[in-house]
Protein backbone atom coordinates (compact mmCIF):
# COMPACT_ATOMS: atom_id res chain seq x y z
CA UNK A 1 0.00 0.00 0.00
CA UNK A 2 2.62 2.26 0.93
CA UNK A 3 4.49 1.86 -2.17
CA UNK A 4 1.42 2.46 -4.46
CA UNK A 5 0.70 5.84 -2.42
CA UNK A 6 4.51 6.63 -3.28
CA UNK A 7 4.33 6.22 -6.77
CA UNK A 8 0.98 7.89 -7.12
CA UNK A 9 2.05 10.42 -5.87
CA UNK A 10 5.24 10.68 -7.65
CA UNK A 11 3.18 10.24 -10.69
CA UNK A 12 0.99 13.19 -10.02
CA UNK A 13 3.61 15.44 -9.07
CA UNK A 14 5.38 14.95 -11.96
CA UNK A 15 2.80 15.78 -14.33
CA UNK A 16 1.06 18.53 -12.67
CA UNK A 17 2.15 21.12 -15.06
CA UNK A 18 1.05 19.30 -18.00
CA UNK A 19 -2.15 17.65 -16.40
CA UNK A 20 -4.80 20.39 -17.86
CA UNK A 21 -3.38 20.30 -21.58
CA UNK A 22 -2.94 16.69 -21.89
CA UNK A 23 -6.27 15.50 -20.08
CA UNK A 24 -7.83 18.10 -22.84
CA UNK A 25 -6.46 16.84 -25.79
CA UNK A 26 -6.19 13.10 -24.79
CA UNK A 27 -10.26 12.93 -24.10
CA UNK A 28 -10.57 15.29 -27.28
CA UNK A 29 -12.12 17.69 -24.32
CA UNK A 30 -14.97 15.57 -23.68
CA UNK A 31 -13.95 15.32 -20.07
CA UNK A 32 -15.58 19.22 -19.25
CA UNK A 33 -18.99 17.63 -20.58
CA UNK A 34 -18.39 14.08 -18.43
CA UNK A 35 -17.74 16.40 -15.15
CA UNK A 36 -20.55 18.35 -15.90
CA UNK A 37 -22.76 15.74 -16.38
CA UNK A 38 -22.00 13.86 -13.13
CA UNK A 39 -22.88 17.08 -11.07
CA UNK A 40 -26.27 17.75 -12.88
CA UNK A 41 -27.03 14.09 -11.93
CA UNK A 42 -26.17 14.76 -8.38
CA UNK A 43 -28.01 17.62 -8.64
CA UNK A 44 -25.90 19.97 -6.17
CA UNK A 45 -27.04 23.17 -5.97
CA UNK A 46 -26.88 26.20 -3.58
CA UNK A 47 -27.34 24.55 -0.55
CA UNK A 48 -24.61 21.79 -1.23
CA UNK A 49 -21.46 21.70 0.60
CA UNK A 50 -18.65 19.93 -1.50
CA UNK A 51 -15.11 17.83 -0.95
CA UNK A 52 -13.76 16.89 -4.36
CA UNK A 53 -11.44 14.40 -3.35
CA UNK A 54 -8.29 13.91 -5.55
CA UNK A 55 -9.21 17.48 -6.93
CA UNK A 56 -6.26 18.02 -9.40
CA UNK A 57 -6.18 21.30 -10.89
CA UNK A 58 -10.02 22.28 -9.83
CA UNK A 59 -11.87 21.11 -13.12
CA UNK A 60 -14.50 19.21 -11.27
CA UNK A 61 -14.52 22.38 -8.63
CA UNK A 62 -14.84 25.24 -11.04
CA UNK A 63 -17.69 22.80 -12.70
CA UNK A 64 -19.63 22.95 -9.50
CA UNK A 65 -19.07 26.55 -8.76
CA UNK A 66 -20.93 27.07 -12.37
CA UNK A 67 -23.83 24.78 -10.64
CA UNK A 68 -24.57 27.13 -8.08
CA UNK A 69 -22.60 25.72 -5.31
CA UNK A 70 -21.27 27.97 -3.33
CA UNK A 71 -19.01 25.77 -0.52
CA UNK A 72 -16.58 24.14 -2.36
CA UNK A 73 -13.16 22.26 -0.67
CA UNK A 74 -10.71 20.45 -2.11
CA UNK A 75 -8.08 17.91 -1.50
CA UNK A 76 -5.10 15.83 -2.75
CA UNK A 77 -2.54 14.15 -2.27
CA UNK A 78 -0.17 15.74 -4.86
CA UNK A 79 1.00 18.83 -3.07
CA UNK A 80 1.57 20.38 -6.92
CA UNK A 81 -1.48 19.27 -7.86
CA UNK A 82 -2.84 21.76 -4.83
CA UNK A 83 -0.60 24.49 -6.42
CA UNK A 84 -2.43 24.39 -9.20
CA UNK A 85 -6.04 24.10 -7.79
CA UNK A 86 -5.06 27.14 -5.54
CA UNK A 87 -3.90 29.33 -8.59
CA UNK A 88 -7.08 28.39 -11.03
CA UNK A 89 -9.81 28.06 -7.93
CA UNK A 90 -8.75 30.93 -5.16
CA UNK A 91 -11.95 33.17 -7.20
CA UNK A 92 -14.18 29.85 -5.86
CA UNK A 93 -12.16 28.86 -2.90
CA UNK A 94 -10.22 29.69 -0.15
CA UNK A 95 -10.05 25.95 1.41
CA UNK A 96 -7.81 23.04 0.04
CA UNK A 97 -5.87 20.31 2.18
CA UNK A 98 -3.19 17.90 1.24
CA UNK A 99 -4.43 14.64 2.34
CA UNK A 100 -5.40 10.84 1.24
CA UNK A 101 -9.06 9.79 1.12
CA UNK A 102 -8.17 6.85 3.64
CA UNK A 103 -7.23 9.46 6.10
CA UNK A 104 -9.63 12.41 6.73
CA UNK A 105 -8.73 15.00 8.90
CA UNK A 106 -12.57 16.04 8.92
CA UNK A 107 -15.67 15.75 11.55
CA UNK A 108 -18.25 13.38 11.01
CA UNK A 109 -21.06 14.41 8.49
CA UNK A 110 -19.11 17.61 7.02
CA UNK A 111 -20.40 17.70 3.87
CA UNK A 112 -23.49 17.22 1.55
CA UNK A 113 -21.32 16.24 -1.30
CA UNK A 114 -17.96 14.10 -2.13
CA UNK A 115 -16.80 14.14 -6.14
CA UNK A 116 -14.01 12.43 -7.40
CA UNK A 117 -12.98 12.43 -10.67
CA UNK A 118 -10.86 9.66 -12.18
CA UNK A 119 -9.28 9.22 -8.31
CA UNK A 120 -10.67 5.90 -7.16
CA UNK A 121 -8.56 3.75 -8.75
CA UNK A 122 -5.47 5.73 -7.14
CA UNK A 123 -6.43 4.96 -3.77
CA UNK A 124 -4.41 2.97 -1.73
CA UNK A 125 -7.38 1.44 -0.38
CA UNK A 126 -10.02 2.23 -1.56
CA UNK A 127 -12.97 0.40 0.94
CA UNK A 128 -11.04 2.45 3.40
CA UNK A 129 -11.54 5.59 1.14
CA UNK A 130 -15.22 5.05 0.95
CA UNK A 131 -15.48 4.42 4.75
CA UNK A 132 -13.83 7.97 4.97
CA UNK A 133 -16.42 9.36 2.71
CA UNK A 134 -19.69 7.56 4.94
CA UNK A 135 -18.38 9.19 7.69
CA UNK A 136 -18.20 12.84 6.54
CA UNK A 137 -21.25 12.90 4.74
CA UNK A 138 -24.30 13.90 5.88
CA UNK A 139 -27.50 12.14 5.68
CA UNK A 140 -28.49 11.87 2.81
CA UNK A 141 -25.86 12.92 1.42
CA UNK A 142 -23.85 12.10 -2.25
CA UNK A 143 -20.67 10.76 -3.23
CA UNK A 144 -20.41 11.06 -6.84
CA UNK A 145 -17.55 9.14 -8.40
CA UNK A 146 -16.48 9.15 -12.29
CA UNK A 147 -14.69 6.94 -13.62
CA UNK A 148 -12.46 5.31 -16.52
CA UNK A 149 -13.99 1.64 -17.32
CA UNK A 150 -13.21 -0.99 -20.51
CA UNK A 151 -16.31 -0.53 -22.99
CA UNK A 152 -18.49 -3.50 -23.27
CA UNK A 153 -18.54 -3.49 -26.73
CA UNK A 154 -16.35 -5.98 -28.01
CA UNK A 155 -15.21 -3.93 -31.47
CA UNK A 156 -15.28 -0.17 -29.61
CA UNK A 157 -12.92 -2.19 -26.29
CA UNK A 158 -10.55 -3.17 -29.16
CA UNK A 159 -10.60 0.38 -30.45
CA UNK A 160 -10.25 1.94 -27.01
CA UNK A 161 -6.93 -0.36 -26.22
CA UNK A 162 -5.62 0.21 -29.58
CA UNK A 163 -5.96 4.34 -28.61
CA UNK A 164 -4.99 3.77 -24.45
CA UNK A 165 -1.62 1.73 -25.24
CA UNK A 166 -0.50 3.07 -29.09
CA UNK A 167 -2.01 6.37 -29.50
CA UNK A 168 -1.85 7.70 -26.25
CA UNK A 169 1.44 6.98 -25.65
CA UNK A 170 2.75 7.66 -28.79
CA UNK A 171 1.40 11.53 -28.80
CA UNK A 172 2.34 12.03 -25.13
CA UNK A 173 5.93 10.83 -26.03
CA UNK A 174 5.73 14.29 -28.81
CA UNK A 175 4.42 16.73 -25.69
CA UNK A 176 5.52 15.35 -22.66
CA UNK A 177 8.64 13.79 -20.75
CA UNK A 178 6.61 11.62 -18.50
CA UNK A 179 5.36 9.39 -20.82
CA UNK A 180 5.69 6.26 -17.80
CA UNK A 181 2.78 8.46 -16.00
CA UNK A 182 0.57 7.81 -18.92
CA UNK A 183 2.13 4.11 -19.40
CA UNK A 184 0.09 4.01 -15.71
CA UNK A 185 -3.24 5.45 -17.04
CA UNK A 186 -4.34 2.45 -19.38
CA UNK A 187 -2.22 -0.23 -17.41
CA UNK A 188 -4.43 1.24 -14.05
CA UNK A 189 -7.59 1.51 -15.72
CA UNK A 190 -7.63 -2.09 -17.13
CA UNK A 191 -6.30 -4.03 -14.18
CA UNK A 192 -9.29 -2.18 -12.22
CA UNK A 193 -11.87 -2.41 -14.28
CA UNK A 194 -11.23 -6.27 -14.05
CA UNK A 195 -10.57 -6.19 -10.20
CA UNK A 196 -12.74 -4.02 -8.70
CA UNK A 197 -16.72 -3.68 -8.14
CA UNK A 198 -17.39 -0.29 -7.03
CA UNK A 199 -21.04 -0.76 -6.18
CA UNK A 200 -20.27 -3.62 -4.18
CA UNK A 201 -18.02 -1.92 -2.28
CA UNK A 202 -20.07 1.02 -2.04
CA UNK A 203 -22.71 -1.22 -0.89
CA UNK A 204 -20.54 -2.56 1.79
CA UNK A 205 -19.65 0.67 3.43
CA UNK A 206 -23.07 1.47 3.66
CA UNK A 207 -24.66 3.76 1.21
CA UNK A 208 -28.30 3.08 1.01
CA UNK A 209 -29.03 3.92 -2.86
CA UNK A 210 -26.67 3.69 -5.57
CA UNK A 211 -27.04 4.94 -9.18
CA UNK A 212 -24.82 4.04 -12.17
CA UNK A 213 -24.92 5.96 -15.38
CA UNK A 214 -22.14 4.89 -18.54
CA UNK A 215 -21.11 7.56 -20.28
CA UNK A 216 -19.78 8.38 -24.02
CA UNK A 217 -19.67 4.83 -25.36
CA UNK A 218 -18.97 3.12 -22.14
CA UNK A 219 -15.54 4.01 -21.46
CA UNK A 220 -16.97 6.00 -18.69
CA UNK A 221 -19.21 5.35 -15.75
CA UNK A 222 -20.57 7.50 -13.56
CA UNK A 223 -21.93 6.28 -9.22
CA UNK A 224 -24.06 8.27 -7.32
CA UNK A 225 -24.07 6.60 -3.93
CA UNK A 226 -26.52 8.24 -1.09
CA UNK A 227 -25.80 7.69 2.41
Amino acid sequence: MDDKRTKVKSIFDGIAFRYDFLNHLLSFGIDHYWRRKALKLSNVNSNSVLLDVACGTGDFAIEAKKQGVKKIFGADFSHKMLQLFKAKSDWIIGNSVQMTAEQMPFKDSSFTNITVAFGVRNFYDIAEGFNSFFRVLTENGKATILEFQMPSNKVFRSLYKFYFKKILPFIVGLISKDKEAYKYLPESVEEFDEKINLEDLLKSTGFKKIESYSLTFGIVKVFIAEK
